[in-house]
């Protein structure tokens, strides 16, 4: 199949799901997902990426109708039906159905899963981003489906010719990008903000950090700015769609650039551990 949705128990194209219009989703975007690459019908990191699904459901109380190795086998049988193997693997749940109320409704969920073809970038070519307000609410650290904010950022970005929108709170502080993690090398250190409710934890974050420490460079979980931002060596851009990104223009202004050997030591580091995760 090209493409493969998921409903319940349901499977069909895209094209061809249907979704219950009392589904909560409707009415409130009331759910949580999360989303990684396959690559040779194998899907990177899913225990790390299906932890944090539940872990975002847990936090708005939403009763998940499979267990973890169930959704895993879902995942697995779904992802071995496709006509390539090089996917974007989504997945959400719903708190349930119901007649619009706002008050929760009972049992468990409903359970989404949409597949297709995508590839993961190299890295090699740099990006261009903006910089905007952060005006999101405080429960960024829960991969919700209220996404508005997001979404108008990324047209924002895209309008002006630029590949992501870096958000920064009153005060200067930098958060992290519309739909990425960001993070700054800075006196030869790796410098990301801290996973309080200000931003999502990234599973390519994560992974990140761990290849920074197995490099011997050092990492600081700490709040940055936008001046930061600007001066820093470089800036690196991190998602599960896309592993290792660098910028070097911010608001039509030039950054990074230097300390290219660092970048690149870290940009081969993480896609060879894909790739060989993946082969």
């Amino acid at each position: 199949m090209k493409t493969l949705g998921y409903y319940n128990g349901r499977y069909g194209e895209l094209d061809e799901m249907m979704i219950p219009m009392n589904d909560r989703v409707c009415w409130f975007g009331d759910g949580v997902y999360d989303a990684g690459p396959s690559r040779n019908y194998k899907i990177f990191a899913l225990d790390e990426h299906i932890d944090r699904f539940f872990n975002s459901a847990g936090l708005l109380d939403i009763k998940m109708p499979v267990t973890k190795a169930e959704l895993k086998e879902i995942l697995q049988e779904m992802v071995n039906k496709m006509d390539t193997g090089n996917l974007f693997v989504y997945y959400q749940v719903t708190r349930g159905s119901g007649i619009r109320n706002h008050a929760f409704t009972e049992g468990a969920g409903n359970l989404w899963i949409m597949l297709k073809p995508a590839e993961i970038s190299d890295g090699t070519q740099p990006i261009r981003l903006i910089t905007l307000e952060d005006t999101r609410f405080l429960h960024c650290n829960i991969k919700t489906l209220n996404l508005i904010p997001s979404c108008v950022a990324t047209e924002k970005a895209k309008q002006a010719g630029c590949q992501e929108a870096v958000f920064y709170r009153p005060g200067g502080r930098v958060t992290e990008c519309a739909h990425s993690n960001v993070h700054i090398i800075k006196d030869g250190k790796l410098v990301t903000a801290p996973t309080d409710n200000l931003i999502l934890p990234g599973i390519a974050r994560a992974h990140l950090i761990r290849m920074c420490k197995k490099l011997e460079i050092p990492v600081s979980e700490t709040p940055y700015t936008l001046e930061d931002l600007f001066a820093a060596e470089e800036v690196i851009v991190t998602s599960s769609s896309n592993l290792c990104l660098y910028a070097n223009e911010i608001d039509g202004k030039p950054v990074g650039g230097k300390n290219p050997g660092l970048l690149e030591k870290l940009r081969k580091a993480l896609l060879d551990e894909f790739y060989e995760a993946t082969k």
